[in-house]
């Protein structure tokens, strides 16, 4: 049924775990999988301007290579678990679009992602990335708590 998964990762146990789920889905489906982790994008506010110089350039440079460490053991455990898996990175200020995004662009059929379980008026006040994901994808989601 589903050929293509989207697994977003954030670091989190919650989020290994769930992407540990996603990897035993696709093996019994025989699907492959991306692995997904968004980093923020760069942001500072200061009034000399000339005390940033190649900051931004600096902090792009090693957060993705920090995430493609990281997202380099995600491989390998899908490997280990014969699965194909892709990794991308991504820098982008809403986690949640660029889930859906690189879900669309890579031609997956569901994205699978964990729930941080937010509840009452924290879960109001900070939503979650994956109510706004499920409140916007067209793709299906399956979410592991």
């Amino acid at each position: 049924m589903f050929q293509h998964l989207l697994l977003p990762v954030d670091g989190s146990p919650l989020s290994e775990s769930a992407f540990r789920q996603g990897i035993a889905f696709a093996r019994d489906a025989g699907a492959r999988v991306t692995a997904l982790r968004v980093i923020p994008d760069f942001h500072t506010y200061t009034y000399q301007v000339e005390m940033l110089g190649g900051t931004r350039d600096r902090y792009a440079r090693d957060a993705t290579k920090a995430v493609e460490d990281y997202l380099d053991t995600m491989a390998d455990e899908a490997a280990a678990a014969q699965v194909a898996c892709e990794t991308v990175a991504v820098i982008h200020d809403h986690p949640y679009e660029a889930i859906i995004d690189t879900a669309a662009n890579k031609g997956c059929d569901l994205i699978v992602m964990a729930s941080h379980g937010r509840r009452g008026l924290q879960a109001v006040l900070i939503g979650s990335e994956t109510q706004k994901v499920l409140t916007h994808s067209r793709i299906p989601v399956l979410v592991y708590r």
